[in-house]
């Protein structure tokens, strides 16, 4: 049964007679934000191999560059979401925004490696970026506006994915530093904290209570002994007690979290509102699409970068040729992001996400076959995009929909929380999988590794097909 918006007593928010159209006039803004978040977040790919050179680090741990920042990202978006909820989503957005910029410029200009994974935890607050944008939109506009609302601020957000591989390839090949390129997006960022005290309105509904900061301390130190326990893995095997110590302690510190989460009166993540409405298993989904959708980006970029005299496998290339490899991928990423309504309003929204995840699972089972010409690895890639790209389009709609308004910024952030922590959880599978994968005189990994790793991608496609059957979806 649905709670009551408002306990009786309750003081209710007044309600902003304004125009939709200003809020939809506002949405340009929003997209400017999701173009920086895609370029920030695939920007930094194809200078993964570089970084590692830079950095002298091997190619299992540059998938820390990507966990840190998902970590990060795991504790940052419940925040955010929360107190987006409590105090505004255009005031949380400006936070997030301004700690963006700062964690961009730290990642251009750091001297060693642990300032550039400072950088890469500040820049975890680019996953809160779209589920405010999306609770704002929810907040202020009609229900068929928000949606194409949601429909561009998603392809926005696949958009600059696309332009950051391939600028910021381009500019490696130009520029031959990869600190000046770093500062390409550096600048963006920066630009767009100004930009977002513009015509943006503030949302009108408020939940009621406080911030949970126990609940985040929690949360925050669960993942970190997740991921330190996932670390451990390719040095000590799954049976050390560097390995199970950590994990065990994982499963005692989520339970009490999920206990309080349950029993508090302001939780930072309101889990019996989702008790009863029938998208537990959309979490669930989610967990897998970050798996897939984050655990693949470094492994593809190393495999491509690799030697073939040297490494046996791999094609050499520089970061632009890894930009253009990915780029019809992350093109049908695009095409099926935008016309994700349409399909819906043909298959359905349950049907829509079948097909999405079951393309994703093709795409990385064709990896693990044929990966032996750059012809195979776009054909894969590119199957791998439109599953992507219409999972990306489909799943926030559902989850928000499914949500009181005054929680949608929590629901749209427990979803993105989802598949960020199934991000940083793959980012140490691969991690382990890889280094498992490497002789014991070397740093290069063996071709297996990479296998291994689509392998797991495309089971986790196929897990999330088993997910969805089962939930509630439009």
């Amino acid at each position: 049964m649905s709670r009551p918006l408002f306990s009786p007593g309750e003081a209710r928010p007044a309600q902003d007679t304004s125009a939709p159209a200003s809020v939809t006039a506002a949405v340009g803004l929003l997209v400017l934000f999701e173009l920086m978040s895609g370029f920030l977040q695939t920007g930094i790919t194809p200078l993964l191999p570089e970084l590692g050179d830079r950095h002298g680090i091997d190619d299992s741990a540059l998938n820390w560059i990507v966990s840190v920042q998902l970590l990060a990202g795991a504790v940052m978006v419940p925040v955010f979401g929360r107190l987006g909820d409590l105090y505004g989503h255009r005031r949380m957005l400006r936070a997030a925004l301004a700690a963006v910029a700062a964690g961009t410029f730290l990642v251009a200009l750091a001297p060693v490696f642990w300032v550039l994974l400072t950088g890469r935890v500040l820049q975890g607050a680019l996953v809160a970026l779209l589920p405010l944008e999306i609770a704002l939109v929810r907040d202020r506009l009609p229900v068929e506006q928000a949606r194409r609302a949601i429909a561009r601020l998603v392809g926005a957000l696949t958009l600059g994915g696309l332009l950051g591989a391939v600028v910021m390839g381009a500019a490696a090949k130009a520029v031959h530093s990869v600190q000046l390129v770093l500062l390409v997006p550096a600048f963006l960022a920066l630009l767009c904290v100004p930009v977002s005290f513009l015509a943006i309105p503030e949302s009108v509904e408020r939940a009621v209570g406080r911030p949970d900061w126990p609940g985040a301390v929690l949360l925050g130190l669960s993942l970190v002994c997740l991921l330190g326990g996932v670390s451990r893995v390719d040095q000590d095997g799954w049976m050390s007690a560097g390995v199970l110590l950590p994990l065990a302690l994982f499963g005692a510190l989520i339970a009490v979290w999920v206990r309080t989460q349950l029993r508090g009166a302001a939780p930072l993540v309101d889990l019996r509102a989702m008790k009863g409405r029938g998208v537990a298993r959309l979490y669930l989904v989610s967990f897998f699409f970050g798996v897939m959708y984050f655990g693949s980006q470094s492994p593809n970029a190393t495999f491509l970068a690799a030697d073939p005299t040297t490494d046996g496998y791999g094609f050499g290339l520089t970061p632009l040729g890894i930009s253009l490899v990915s780029l019809p991928g992350t093109l049908a990423a695009l095409v099926t992001s935008g016309c994700t309504a349409l399909i819906a309003r043909h298959l359905g929204y349950r049907r829509t996400l079948v097909t999405a995840f079951g393309l994703m699972a093709a795409g990385f089972l064709a990896l693990a076959r044929l990966h032996d010409t750059v012809t195979d690895m776009v054909v894969a890639v590119s199957i791998c995009g439109a599953g992507i790209g219409a999972a990306l389009g489909a799943m926030p709609t559902v989850v928000v929909e499914a949500t009181e308004p005054q929680h949608t910024g929590v629901a749209s952030a427990l979803y993105n929380n989802v598949k960020t922590v199934g991000g940083a959880i793959a980012g140490g599978a691969v991690a382990s999988l890889l280094a498992s994968h490497t002789g014991p005189h070397g740093t290069t990994p063996y071709e297996g590794g990479y296998t291994a790793v689509w392998l797991l991608c495309a089971t986790c496609g196929l897990c999330a097909i088993a997910a969805v059957a089962g939930a509630r979806a439009r």
